[in-house]
């Protein structure tokens, strides 16, 4: 559950917005609305970004995410504060992007990073090791999260309209069926041996009752012809 969000030179967000939906409390469902531009689909953008280091849709790069209206200074981050089977994580996540030299007037460019504080005060830090440890703790990579948790707009038609044996996968990831799914499957194997063993045993079968009846009928034969 998202807690805080605070952007700074993000999309059309020129200085520092912070979004706080710990107003809102435990609700589950969230409603952000707007006019067309208004910066709603950035908000989406800054939380996948901040866990995963993307954006929320295809049709945007990460190279697109720093606001083209910001001066050279500004830095440009994403921090969120989440909520995690009722512990506090904090990520903060900044692109690559050009800025103005500290010393001197310069434009540098500002590698990406990101740091990640656990709720037991420890942090991890480094764009690649934080997006591998956010998987770690939420248990989904970002396609996953943007198929279950947060579907962009114009992706869900994609989702409901998907093969059965996707869905089925997708859904097993949500609700953790997977060891079900691995009981179907012994069992699924026992069956073939079972199977295979009473084939052989029906089949074993038929030949003796056939052997049984050729020899019944040789007797008849003989009783018949007076031996």
């Amino acid at each position: 559950r998202p807690l805080k969000i605070v952007m700074s030179a993000f999309g059309p967000y020129i200085g520092i917005t912070e979004v706080d939906f710990s107003k809102f409390g435990n609700r589950g469902i969230y409603l952000i609305t707007g006019d067309t531009g208004a910066g709603k689909t950035t908000i989406f953008d800054a939380l996948t970004f901040a866990l995963f280091g993307q954006a929320s849709g295809k049709n945007r790069e990460v190279s697109m995410l720093r606001s083209k209206y910001s001066d050279n200074g500004t830095e440009t981050f994403v921090q969120l504060e989440f909520m995690y089977r009722e512990k506090i994580y904090k990520v903060k996540r900044n692109p690559e992007y050009s800025r103005l030299s500290k010393r001197g007037n310069k434009i540098t460019k500002q590698k990406a990073d990101a740091e990640l504080f656990l709720p037991d005060g420890k942090a991890v830090a480094g764009y690649k090791t934080v997006t591998e440890e956010i998987e770690n703790i939420l248990g989904v990579d970002f396609t996953r999260f943007s198929q279950i948790a947060m579907i962009a707009q114009g992706d869900f038609l994609r989702f409901i309209t998907d093969s059965t044996k996707e869905r089925g996968r997708i859904f097993r990831e949500i609700f953790s069926t997977e060891k079900y799914t691995r009981w179907q499957e012994k069992m699924r194997l026992a069956y073939i041996d079972l199977k295979s063993e009473y084939d052989s045993v029906k089949l074993e079968a038929e030949s003796i009752i056939k052997d049984i009846g050729e020899l019944n009928d040789h007797w008849d034969f003989m009783y018949s012809a007076g031996y």
